[in-house]
C-alpha cells in the first residue's frame, strides 16, 4: 500500500511512501508522526491505522484544517 505524503507547496505533487517505509521509520525512532494529503482516502487511513494496531502499536490519527476552506486540510497520524 502507499500513501500520500503532505505537500509542503500548494501546487507541488505529493510524494508517495510505502507502507514498509514507515515501518522502517517507526522501528527506527520507536514513534513518528506522520502527515498524509487529502488525496489519501478515508479508508486508507483506516488500513494503515489497523495494520499497526495488529502490530500491538498505538495510533492515533486526525484531521487538520489549515484554512477557511473545505478542502484545506490533511491527515495527521501518530504511531506510538
Amino acid at each position: 500500500m502507499d500513501l500520500k505524503l503532505a505537500r509542503n507547496l500548494i501546487n507541488e505533487k505529493p510524494k508517495a511512501i510505502s507502507l514498509e517505509k514507515i515501518e522502517e521509520a517507526v522501528e527506527k525512532e520507536g514513534q513518528k508522526f506522520f502527515y498524509f494529503d487529502k488525496e489519501n482516502s478515508h479508508k486508507q487511513l483506516i488500513a494503515l491505522v489497523e495494520h499497526f494496531e495488529k502490530k500491538g502499536l498505538n495510533v492515533y490519527h486526525r484531521v487538520v484544517k489549515y484554512g477557511l476552506d473545505e478542502n484545506d486540510f490533511i491527515y495527521e497520524v501518530h504511531i506510538l
